[in-house]
């Protein structure tokens, strides 16, 4: 019979980054991850494991987009921001969504994203109480994958298949994954919207986003960086926090990812990465404003990012706190 492994320093659990108090008491801890950099690419804080590969999900949404700016397909502006971004699925998403595929000589019928009701809460009451129904468009990927899809067709490449990692479009944005997180891709999976999804670590996920606030002007990361703080909006939505940081802290660029994964990077080349074990992404408000302030950022930004109520009976009773 097989003995079990010893565990190892790597299997110790990660350090609590935020608490949930209700009433004075802990009621939940959320563990994770988190990596800071300084301005010249240094590890200045890690918490937890920050090198093994996670999946960034959606945070690594502006590395996909560099990689369709490389097939030499003409976005820019909130077209580029869109094509980066995890929208709310708001009307002018929509419509952006919409006008990306006519230019390009395509429909929404060429999407390969599941039907989706809009991410926003409130915007898809709005929806609902409009008659729509789940749709393409309304997925908050559609438009990185009308963006993709823009590419193919520039391309001359396939369209069905777009999707598929061995396709010449995805083997473009792999390599600008790797390039940009400084590491190969430690593990191809599939992410909630059908793409590829590329596995980094947390450090690699910082350097990436490090080195597109870098990036010399006019190329592909710097454009997508440029896009993305330019047209927050359009990246997110009017609600949503990475909107709201960006608006906020002057040339800060930042993606959340889904199951809790966020990145930020500033433009002296501060950045993070964080990754909460538990997809909680209640905890991710708190962490982020905390991580910031230890960067010195100070803004009313993060205070409301940070600030994150736990109610009882309608009214608030406790909050979402971080803990390092």
């Amino acid at each position: 019979m097989s003995q079990p492994a010893t565990p190892t320093a790597a299997d110790a659990p990660h350090p609590v980054l935020a608490e949930v108090v209700r009433c004075g008491f802990v009621e939940g801890r959320h563990r994770g991850s988190l990596v800071l950099l300084a301005p010249d690419g240094s590890v200045e804080l890690a918490l937890g494991d920050v090198h093994s590969p996670v999946l960034p999900r959606s945070a690594n949404k502006p590395m996909q987009a560099a990689g369709v700016l490389h097939t030499g397909v003409r976005l820019a502006g909130e077209r580029l921001a869109l094509a980066a971004g995890s929208h709310s699925g708001e009307a002018f998403h929509r419509d952006l969504v919409r006008t990306m595929l006519d230019e390009a000589g395509l429909s929404p019928a060429h999407l390969r994203c599941p039907t989706a009701l809009p991410l926003d809460q409130q915007e898809q009451e709005a929806y609902l109480a409009a008659g729509e129904r789940r749709d393409r468009v309304a997925m908050n990927c559609s438009g990185k994958h009308a963006a993709m899809l823009a590419a193919a067709a520039h391309r001359h490449w396939p369209l069905e298949s777009y999707l598929d990692p061995d396709h010449p479009l995805q083997r473009l944005v792999r390599t600008a994954v790797e390039e940009a997180a400084g590491e190969p891709v430690a593990a191809v999976g599939t992410d909630g919207c059908g793409a590829p999804l590329l596995a980094i670590g947390l450090t690699g996920l910082a350097r990436a986003y490090r080195r597109f606030v870098l990036a010399a002007p006019g190329t592909p990361e710097r454009r997508v960086a440029d896009a993305m703080r330019a047209h927050p909006e359009y990246v997110a939505g009017t609600r949503r926090h990475d909107t709201l940081l960006m608006r906020a802290i002057p040339g800060a660029l930042s993606k959340v990812g889904a199951e809790a994964v966020q990145a930020l990077a500033l433009p002296d080349g501060r950045a993070l990465a964080l990754k909460i074990d538990d997809g909680g992404s209640r905890a991710l408000g708190p962490v982020i404003a905390r991580a910031l302030r230890l960067m010195g950022v100070s803004a009313p930004a993060t205070d409301r990012v940070g600030r994150v109520p736990v109610l009882g009976g309608g009214r608030e009773v406790g909050e979402v706190r971080a803990v390092f």
